[in-house]
């Protein structure tokens, strides 16, 4: 290995990713891969990527493996991996199994994958993918959560649940090996116009059924900015727990305005009825986390992410917004221009008048 010039960190000679064959995991193996850098690069999963990705990857290696399978261990020290990311978490269960089924790849996955590391001598770098539902959403939430924070209320969703223990099995790992530094970064929902999550198609939706009284503040990610996070985070980043998201915050309503859709606030309990019944409702696929985050929505506060990370976003909330609507195929009910030309106008007659005090 060599030594990273900013921060005194180690860099990355064998780095192996899980996840590959998705979005996150995937991209981020084809920059890794680019990085002249870095000796190998190896792409793990249990399903085989796209063709196109593979392509992308370029003189990374692909192995097909579970790493719920003990055999993970021996493609770590065959290969001398000295650097691991854990992006494969599945965020809800998968359409051909339950739930028991997908915390069995999460929770099984991360207890062996850590295992390994932690038996493997050359590996001194875990880089996990978390998310910031593990603080949760509920009406007795602060504006903003910091990394030392738990959630007022326990999550009631299965990713979250199974995020909030997987970083317990790695900070677990840490403390048993104190010289193996294992980075946490606890990521805002990211979107943007190559994700199409159950987020980004309830955002797009032409018809938005939304909770009656409730406005919840969001803080999104680019995706973009969660695959420079990640790569910041494995080729010169310090062990730890970072907030990752954009700067400010968007409320869903605006959001719905912007993409020029229509609002239908229903009560909560009615909302996954009759998101499914409503035409054009995007809610079918929306997880336990989302429905939360719809509800009462969720801050945190990236000083840290800045200050020791070393890592600054390139777009806001609000860009990250408006970048996945760009992109977005489906006609707006509503025009965005016109919504935004409303608001601007709004905003100068509010400015006016506060002057005017």
């Amino acid at each position: 290995m060599v030594v990273a010039g900013d921060r005194g960190v180690q860099y990355p000679s064998v780095v192996l990713v899980t996840g590959a064959s998705r979005f996150l995991g995937g991209y981020l193996v084809s920059r890794l891969a680019q990085d002249p850098g870095i000796d190998r690069v190896i792409a793990v999963d249990s399903r085989s990527p796209t063709k196109d990705m593979l392509r992308r990857m370029g003189r990374a290696e692909f192995v097909r493996a579970d790493i719920r399978n003990p055999l993970i261990g021996k493609v770590l020290r065959g290969a001398g991996v000295d650097t691991v990311v854990h992006a494969s978490t599945l965020v809800k269960p998968p359409k051909s199994g339950s739930r028991t089924a997908m915390k069995d790849m999460n929770i099984l996955g991360a207890m062996q994958l850590f295992a390994a590391c932690q038996k493997s001598p050359d590996v001194r770098k875990v880089v996990v993918r978390s998310t910031t539902a593990v603080y949760g959403s509920s009406a007795k939430d602060p504006a903003k959560f910091s990394e030392e924070m738990s959630a007022r209320r326990p999550p009631s969703g299965s990713y979250a649940r199974d995020s909030i223990e997987i970083e317990g099995y790695a900070r677990g790992q840490g403390r048993r090996r104190p010289d193996l530094a294992v980075t946490l970064l606890r990521m805002a929902p990211p979107i943007g116009p190559n994700l199409h999550g159950s987020m980004s198609r309830y955002l797009r939706s032409p018809v938005v059924p939304t909770i009656l009284g409730r406005d919840a503040r969001m803080q999104l990610l680019h995706e973009e900015d969660a695959l420079a996070a990640l790569e910041r985070a494995t080729l010169a980043g310090p062990a730890g727990t970072f907030n990752v998201a954009g700067d400010g915050v968007v409320t869903l309503s605006q959001a719905i305005r912007r993409a020029g859709g229509v609002e239908v606030p229903v009560p909560f309990p009615l909302l996954g009825t009759l998101g499914r019944v409503l035409p054009g409702a995007g809610t079918r696929g929306v997880t336990r986390e989302q429905l939360d985050y719809f509800h009462f929505g969720c801050g945190v506060d990236t000083t840290r992410m800045r200050t020791e990370l070393g890592f600054d976003p390139r777009r806001s909330t609000l860009q990250a917004l408006d970048d996945m609507l760009a992109g977005s195929a489906s006609r707006p009910i509503v025009s965005r221009d016109w919504v935004r030309s409303v608001e601007s106008t709004v905003q100068q007659l509010v400015g006016v008048g506060e002057g005017a005090r």
